[in-house]
């Protein structure tokens, strides 16, 4: 070895222990990846996790998380994204191709219903609605073309529970050909087991926007993709790989250090959720609380046959008497809820929407929706201050 201290310190022959442990995971930061020798270079796969070639294929940090959330999905394989929507971006990329066509519920996530009316028609790729309450609406969707059916458990913003069994059986008999994808952020792994619904039946695959509970700090972006199949992992991992994706090593140990907590502070938020659900039914400004565990909203049925929780999530369809103007001021004027977008982290959030903005197809929502994201506050300051807010509406 050469004396000259730039080439030791850098080819510098001491090697850690190994047998050190502690409860944090280790933090492996790298692009480069060395070989032992050129055949290990020509033979190692990183597709099966079986061993390392570059950093933007995986790391012993990205591949025990990746474990971890496989254990939390309910799944056996599972890919990391840098948010939630590239993750669902990659498996429309991985599944489709121009003269294709895939299925979204009419009140999907905003952001995929917008990617399919840019991106992937420019591509050549269709999409149909389905009301997600109605499966017989799957009838005039499905065809031949299908070859990708999204679902949401419960749809975004208005969180109507669907009958998923339901939905999953038409899908499986009239158009075997198509894969079947659940947006599982609102669930987070914990409210139901989307792979085993009952019947035999389940999905495919599910995307996770890791940026809401599991991160639970309001300051993560990542998303996950998970299956059990491993034919259909292999043709998404290679997708995900020619887009480039990957993950920071440092956002990775954020959420290897906050999944420990994911169950406590998911059924805290829960539990939360549902108190303020059924204290702001009784309020003269609110026409309905939409929230799956409460008797009434729409889809109640199916969640409690399936659910064993219900996240942290409400939305309050605002009385029609008031004006968009008087929502948005009533937004405004909270305390302890912030204005923004995202939801799962210890900071309650509200935003104000439009329905029939946001629906292809008729929608039953007349006032004004303002969407409840129950952080980790006091449940009674919470309440103190929708009260408040509420009572300045009139």
């Amino acid at each position: 070895m050469s004396q000259d201290i730039r080439t030791r310190l850098i080819h510098h022959d001491y090697v850690a222990p190994a047998e050190f442990e502690s409860p944090v995971v280790a933090v492996h930061k790298a692009s480069t990846v060395f070989f032992p020798d050129v055949a290990a270079l020509r033979s190692r796969r990183w597709v099966d996790k079986s061993g390392y070639t570059y950093g933007l294929h995986g790391t012993p940090t990205t591949f025990t998380l990746e474990a971890r959330l496989a254990t939390l999905e309910h799944a056996r394989h599972v890919l990391l994204a840098p948010s939630g929507l590239s993750a669902l971006n990659v498996v429309n990329q991985a599944l489709l191709a121009s003269g294709d066509a895939l299925l979204l519920p009419d009140n999907v996530y905003f952001p995929s219903r917008d990617l399919a009316r840019h991106e992937l028609a420019r591509w050549g790729i269709a999409h149909r609605v389905y009301d997600a309450l109605d499966p017989s609406t799957l009838d005039a969707a499905l065809g031949p073309d299908v070859k990708l059916v999204w679902l949401e458990a419960p749809g975004s913003v208005t969180l109507e529970f669907p009958d998923l069994r339901a939905l999953v059986r038409r899908c499986r008999e009239r158009a075997p050909q198509a894969v079947l994808a659940l947006d599982n952020t609102w669930g987070a792994g914990l409210a139901f087991n989307p792979f085993e619904l009952g019947d035999g039946l389940g999905v495919d695959l599910t995307i996770h926007a890791l940026t809401k509970y599991p991160s639970g700090g309001g300051d993560v972006l990542m998303g996950s993709i998970a299956c059990r199949d491993s034919a259909l992992h292999e043709r998404l991992a290679w997708t995900h790989s020619r887009m480039g994706l990957g993950v920071g090593a440092n956002d990775a140990e954020a959420l290897l250090r906050a999944l420990p907590s994911l169950a406590l502070r998911y059924h805290a938020q829960d539990q939360a959720a549902r108190r303020i659900a059924e204290w702001a039914q009784g309020q003269p400004a609110v026409r309905r609380v939409l929230h799956p565990a409460l008797p009434g909203s729409p889809g109640h049925a199916h969640w409690a046959g399936l659910c064993s929780a219900a996240a942290g999530l409400l939305t309050l369809e605002i009385d029609p008497r008031h004006s968009v103007e008087q929502v948005n001021a009533f937004v405004d004027g909270l305390q302890c809820f912030r204005i923004g977008w995202s939801w799962g982290g210890p900071v309650s959030l509200a935003v104000p929407y439009q329905a029939r903005f946001m629906r292809e197809l008729p929608t039953p929502y007349e006032g004004v929706l303002v969407r409840l994201c129950i952080g980790l506050e006091s449940v009674d300051d919470l309440i103190a201050d929708l009260g408040a807010g509420l009572a300045r509406l009139g």
